[in-house]
């Protein structure tokens, strides 16, 4: 059976993670509280920035900073895109 939550990014009941996403504190509350079509919109956008910021995934600070925008993403609302972000063609 498909797990729903009241995903704190979207708003709405959807489909939630089978096992948190990650370990630790952090893995449990995105588990509890995000689900997997934010979650999903989270990657991209990480990947959006990971590609415009050219940061490597070894990097401490680049691992902090993602961690830190994560948050910001899922749980403050924040959708910001980086200063001079000029989207792909479609």
């Amino acid at each position: 059976m498909t797990r729903m939550v009241k995903c704190a990014k979207l708003g709405v009941e959807s489909e939630g993670f089978d096992a948190p996403p990650f370990p630790g504190p952090k893995g449990q509350e995105i588990y509890e509280k995000i689900s997997k079509l934010a979650w999903q919109q989270w990657i991209a956008k990480q990947t959006m920035l990971i590609n415009e910021y050219r940061l490597a995934s070894y990097d401490p600070k680049a691992k902090a900073f993602l961690a830190q925008e994560r948050d910001k993403f899922l749980f403050e609302g924040n959708n910001e895109m980086p200063e001079g972000y000029v989207p792909p063609p479609q």
